[in-house]
């Protein structure tokens, strides 16, 4: 059972590929450097900003009472930006703006009815890293009120993007 880890609720096995990076370790030959304990030019993690539980009521479902009625969802992201030239000027021209990150999201959410929350979390993930000073992002939609007839805590659909080495810091 090599690779695989026992969590209470399964077996796991970690992804195919590079493991990400925590604070502080890089991956040999990554060409990245830790400054600061985060990780600079190309490597993840890095500076990042979260915006968590951001709730917006949408009218997704593949029922057409959902559709009808709507509900409340949830939605949390974390994005892998630089904002280091924000910190030295405390300019908000020089980072990613989390009101109107918020606004872009509620929108979307907001917006025409999807049959599937899988959609939804795409089409925000799509659209927020058409900022180009965004590295990475992940985005978790919950659906705390789907209507399955058992107890249950949260349904949840997690996205993530990262964008091609050779386009981080790219500047339109």
């Amino acid at each position: 059972m090599s690779g695989r880890r026992w969590t209470p609720s399964r077996w796991w096995t970690p992804p195919p590929g590079p493991r990400a990076a925590t604070a502080g370790t890089v991956s040999a030959g990554s060409g990245a450097a830790v400054v600061n304990g985060a990780v600079r030019d190309g490597g993840l993690p890095g500076d990042r900003i979260e915006l968590r539980g951001l709730r917006v009521f949408g009218h997704h479902g593949v029922f057409d009472f959902e559709k009808r009625d709507g509900q409340e969802f949830v939605v949390d992201l974390t994005l892998w930006t630089d904002f280091s030239a924000a910190a030295k000027s405390d300019d908000i021209a020089d980072t990613v703006h989390y009101g109107e990150l918020a606004e872009q999201v509620v929108a979307i959410v907001a917006g025409e009815p999807k049959d599937l929350i899988e959609t939804v979390v795409s089409n925000i993930a799509d659209e927020v890293m058409a900022d180009l000073r965004i590295q990475a992002l992940e985005v978790v939609l919950h659906k705390p009120f789907a209507p399955i007839p058992h107890t249950f805590e949260d349904v949840r659909v997690v996205t993530s993007r990262r964008r091609a080495a050779d386009h981080q810091g790219a500047e339109e």
